[in-house]
């Protein structure tokens, strides 16, 4: 997979999509499978916003229901199983424990009631070839069951803990890539680094954008019959700026923050009530994410940062619901901030806006031609895919072939069972210390990934299990132009804290993009932001 800048400023396309996001990505597949000729470029790299800054989870989104958006649940939990059957080497169950702290008979009742309620909108939760990924109906531990899983749970007045299950990525960015590769096998034309900046508007029809090489300089127009905005939160002020007019339909952007640190629990991932709010310690590839704050953001999307101030409130709020975990700035090795895009529903209240999506026809607007893609959520964005397709294929003429993608693989996931592949990949490289993450992280691209490495591309550089070979591919296969490319999306050498080895790193990158020691060295130095906090 290549940047088709040839393709891109010399042929006419049925949909132009403008971002690179899960949403972006997911349409491009879509739109590709059924037979579209698509278009789409990303103004940094794929997944590299809101795609990437979550807190990784597939889920049903419990704490919905209080809303009544049982339409919203029902459909997340139908994503979810759909995404473990599409990708289950990038989407695993993961079993989360509610605890409870001096909330009576009543509070109980209520939350068993809930949870019933969530095993019900989930009725084919079990219906996976894989049994691993079958995930069972919640259950009840009492206080000496609960302590037993996890002591981390002991504090004031606990009186036990309800389990259920929900799903995790390993990798939401290599989801996003895969989706991408799986389009530009069925034709798309991709670019990352490729910034649309205005409209091509001629008698009141967009007739595609104008855009321009990030790392070049050299900017073209891109034709399309239909253009598709879906720039997450930036998409309302995208459309503003490149169409001269008010955008009709504004976003409210709320602010979460990540922080990654040692390993704190046993396998489980604890929900925990927060006064209005809840918590997620989420355990991941061996360490534990804490998320999320929640509060609204008014700046520029491409200013969002982690402060000082933002970590220590988090800490501070963690340790007064969770005081076992007893936390501290020291324990944080590493953090980020994400922007959720979501529909306004002019409440101004980020916690309790719907995380529903809305796909918006610009026609109305004097935009014929231009569509946008507002809120939604990663679960959900297949889903939002394929409306988006049909609403493409309401508005031009073309023999298409029904959506797929529910019951498609992605290119990783072409094989029966992940744990049958994983041993099978254990027993045929031996010798690679990393061989599972490695299996994670290409799936059934895995051999394609080994036939050209070297044994001393494959020892581990870091704690994330990545190794030099997988830089070669990045490079080679999977559009990686960056050093931040390679080391945060394409593999996670820079998600566990500042790379080990970022010499050795960056002098691969350099060669294989034929870097000369002054753009080795800025591309460095580039990455020092990600890791400081903002004033």
């Amino acid at each position: 997979m290549q940047r088709a800048l040839s393709r891109l400023s010399h042929e006419t396309f049925d949909l132009l999509i403008i971002g690179g996001g899960a949403t972006g990505c997911f349409t491009a597949r879509d739109a590709a499978l059924r037979g579209l000729k698509v278009a789409l470029v990303e103004a940094r790299d794929f997944a590299s916003a809101t795609s990437a800054h979550n807190s990784k989870l597939v889920h049903g989104g419990l704490r919905y229901l209080r809303n009544f958006e049982f339409a919203l649940v029902r459909e997340s939990l139908a994503e979810r199983r759909i995404l473990q059957r599409i990708a289950p080497h990038l989407v695993r169950p993961l079993p989360f424990l509610l605890p409870l702290y001096g909330a009576g008979l009543r509070e109980r009742l209520t939350l068993s009631a809930g949870l019933t309620l969530y095993d019900a909108l989930s009725f084919d939760k079990a219906r996976l070839k894989d049994p691993a990924q079958r995930l069972p109906n919640h259950r009840w531990y009492g206080k000496r069951d609960a302590l037993a899983r996890e002591p981390r749970l002991e504090g004031a007045g606990f009186e036990g803990a309800f389990e259920y299950h929900d799903a995790q990525m390993y990798s939401p960015e290599r989801i996003a890539l895969e989706c991408l590769i799986d389009a530009d096998a069925h034709g798309a034309a991709l670019a990352n680094h490729l910034a649309a900046e205005k409209l091509l508007v001629r008698d009141g029809r967009v007739k595609g954008s104008a855009v321009r090489d990030a790392l070049t300089g050299a900017t073209f127009d891109i034709r399309a019959k239909l253009t598709l905005v879906a720039a997450g939160p930036w998409a309302d002020l995208f459309l503003e700026q490149a169409s001269g007019k008010p955008a009709s339909h504004k976003l409210l952007r709320s602010k979460g923050i990540h922080l990654l640190l040692p390993a704190l629990t046993k396998g489980n991932a604890f929900l925990v009530e927060a006064g209005s709010g809840h918590l997620f310690i989420l355990p991941w590839r061996g360490h534990t994410l804490l998320g999320t704050t929640d509060s609204e953001f008014r700046g520029n999307p491409d200013s969002v940062a982690v402060s000082e101030s933002d970590i220590a409130s988090f800490l501070t709020t963690i340790n007064r619901y969770l005081p076992s975990a007893n936390l501290t700035r020291g324990q944080v090795e590493f953090f980020y901030a994400g922007l959720r895009p979501l529909v306004d529903d002019g409440s101004g209240q980020t916690y309790k806006a719907s995380r529903r999506s809305e796909l918006v026809d610009h026609k109305s607007d004097g935009l014929d031609g231009l569509l946008s893609a507002l809120g939604g959520k990663w679960t959900t964005s297949r889903r939002l895919a394929q409306t988006i397709t049909d609403a493409v294929l309401g508005k031009i003429e073309i023999k298409a072939r029904p959506c797929t993608t529910a019951t498609t693989p992605l290119p990783g996931a072409r094989f029966d069972n992940f744990e049958d592949f994983a041993r099978a990949a254990e027993k045929t490289w031996p010798g690679i210390a990393s061989i599972r993450h490695l299996a994670h992280m290409a799936g059934a691209r895995l051999p394609q990934l080994l036939k050209q490495a070297k044994v001393s591309e494959l020892a581990p550089l870091g704690p994330s299990g990545d190794c030099l070979a997988q830089i070669a591919f990045a490079v080679r296969e999977e559009m990686a132009l960056s050093l931040e490319d390679v080391v945060m999306r394409r593999t996670g050498l820079g998600q566990f804290g500042p790379p080990p080895h970022l010499a050795e790193i960056a002098g691969a990158t350099a060669a294989l993009l034929g870097w000369d020691d002054a753009r080795r060295q800025r591309e460095m130095e580039s990455l020092a932001p990600l890791y400081r906090t903002a004033p």
